[in-house]
Order: C-alpha cells, then sequence, then structure tokens
C-alpha cells in the first residue's frame, strides 16, 4: 500500500489536476494506494500521521504538491525510513528541478518509482528540522517575511509584491558563518545554504550543489550597491552570479549562522537566527533518473 498525498491547492489547482491523473495512472499499474489529503497543512499533516500509524507497511509515498508539501511529508516519513517521491504540481517545483525529472511529463518518473529500487539522497537538518532544497537567510527571508503578511495579492504575485517594499529599505547585515574548518564574520546582502542547487522556482544559487555528496553549498552574497545587486540578481537563473567577485561559495558539513535575522528553508519559517545546520548524507531515499 502506498500513501498518494496531493496537496489540491498546489500551483494554484494543479495539485488536484495532477493528483488525479497520478491516481489514474496507479489504477492502471493496479497499484494498491490510499489517498491521503486535506484543506490545511494541519490537517494534511494530521491524515498522513494517521495514515502511517495505521499501515506500518507502508510501502512509500508519492507526494503531488510543491516543496512546502515535501517539507511536511519529510517531518513525518524520515524517521521512518520510508521512500519518497514528489511529483511536481506546485509554484517553484525545486527540489524536483535539483533531482533532474522533467516537469511536465511525469510518466517517466511515475515508471521509475513503481519499477526500480529508490536510492539515498542527501537532505539538510536545521534545528531538528529537515529540509531538501535550500535553508537562507537575508534579502530573500525579509521577502518572504513581507510576502506572508500580505493578505493580497494570491499565489506568487505577492513575492514580487514583498520585494517591492522591501528592497528600498534593505541593508546588509553582520554575520558569523561557522564551518567545518572556518569561520567567516562578513557584511552580507543573503546566504544561501544549499543541499540542492535552486529556490524560488528555478534559482540557480547554488549551481554546483549535489544531493549525494554530503556537503553543503554555501554562497555568501557580501555587501553590494543596490544597483549591482538589480544588475547581477537576473544572472542567478542560470547559476552565473558565482563569477561576481562579490559572491563567495563555500562547502560544508555543518553550518551555523549567527545575526539579527530570520531564516527560511524551502520556503519555510525557521525562525531567528542563530541556527545550526548539518547535511545528512543519505537520510532520504527517493528516486533519480
Amino acid at each position: 500500500m502506498w500513501a498518494l498525498v496531493i496537496n489540491p491547492v498546489a500551483g494554484q489547482g494543479k495539485g488536484a489536476t495532477v493528483g488525479t491523473y497520478v491516481a489514474g495512472y496507479l489504477n492502471k499499474a493496479s497499484v494498491a494506494y490510499t489517498i491521503v489529503t486535506g484543506n490545511s497543512s494541519i490537517a494534511l499533516t494530521d491524515h498522513l500521521q494517521i495514515f502511517l500509524k495505521s499501515n506500518p507497511n507502508c510501502e512509500g509515498v508519492i507526494a503531488v504538491g510543491g516543496d512546502g508539501l515535501l517539507h511536511i511529508i519529510l517531518q513525518k516519513v524520515i524517521p521512518l525510513g520510508l521512500p519518497i517521491t514528489l511529483i511536481p504540481a506546485g509554484t517553484g517545483n525545486d527540489f524536483v528541478r535539483s533531482l533532474g525529472w522533467d516537469l511536465v511529463n511525469i510518466d517517466d518518473q511515475l515508471k521509475n518509482v513503481l519499477s526500480d529500487k529508490p536510492v539515498k539522497i542527501d537532505l539538510g537538518l536545521v534545528d531538528g528540522e529537515w529540509f531538501a532544497s535550500v535553508l537562507s537567510t537575508g534579502f530573500d527571508a525579509v521577502v518572504n517575511e513581507r510576502a506572508n503578511r500580505l493578505k493580497w495579492p494570491k499565489g506568487p504575485m505577492k513575492y514580487n509584491v514583498g520585494i517591492a517594499l522591501e528592497f528600498p529599505k534593505f541593508k546588509p547585515k553582520d554575520y558569523e558563518i561557522h564551518l567545518d574548518d572556518r569561520v567567516i564574520s562578513t557584511q552580507a546582502m543573503l546566504i544561501a545554504v544549499g543541499n540542492a542547487r535552486s529556490y524560488g522556482g528555478g534559482m540557480l544559487v547554488c549551481p554546483n550543489a549535489d544531493l549525494k555528496d554530503g556537503l553543503f553549498d554555501v554562497m555568501v552574497l557580501h555587501t553590494v550597491s543596490k544597483l549591482e545587486f538589480i544588475k547581477t540578481f537576473p544572472s542567478v537563473f542560470i547559476g552565473a552570479h558565482v563569477n561576481h567577485p562579490s559572491v563567495e561559495i563555500v562547502r560544508s558539513r555543518k553550518v551555523r549562522i549567527e545575526a539579527n535575522a530570520v531564516a527560511y528553508s524551502d520556503g519555510e519559517r525557521v525562525g531567528q537566527l542563530p541556527v545550526n545546520a548539518e547535511c545528512i548524507p543519505g537520510a532520504m531515499l527517493g528516486w533519480m533518473p
């Protein structure tokens, strides 16, 4: 028995459409499954927990949604050692991008899940909470804070509004970044701790991050002028920002970040710094092409 976990409102309703398709695929393949869903993240979490307790022989979790749904599922499933696959139906789909699956044609992914054994994939653990893609602090976290307070607009547009509201008054902060072999004390605009390559819907903030190397890629954007920030920002979508002289990338298994700032992981609020993160090799069982 598989758990088919569906976030119906993911991707502004795409989750429901893709979830129906996946259910049909499993029916045709004569695969036993139970749909787990909910009208809120709390309800979905509760329903998943109930299912897992009552199905100790669950074969794994097929999740249909975005990175936010994966974040919820990780907290409940990783301790049980069950394999997980995420079918892309969210706004950003960054973890699926990093895994290398097609974001549109999902048949190959489903076929792989049902026929091949899962492999070990690294995860991040920040103060006891699992994350798959990126832990970040700085400008993007400030934008997330503002966007989460906005009642309008809905969907991804609220982040654009958050950028417009926060950018004019944003100031870099002083950080201490404790790594395996050194401490970086610097003023920075953004710090991204990447287990995976991208966040924010395809921004390749840590373009060389490897999900199987047991290390984080830590990207530090040191202080630049706002004009330079605007000029450089588009290059993050192709990973070319790493060539900018104010961008530093280092690798580390453990990271502690100290500052008067907040942090987010996979788009979810972690809280005030300091935070302690560790890359846990092979923590997740999943599928890669």
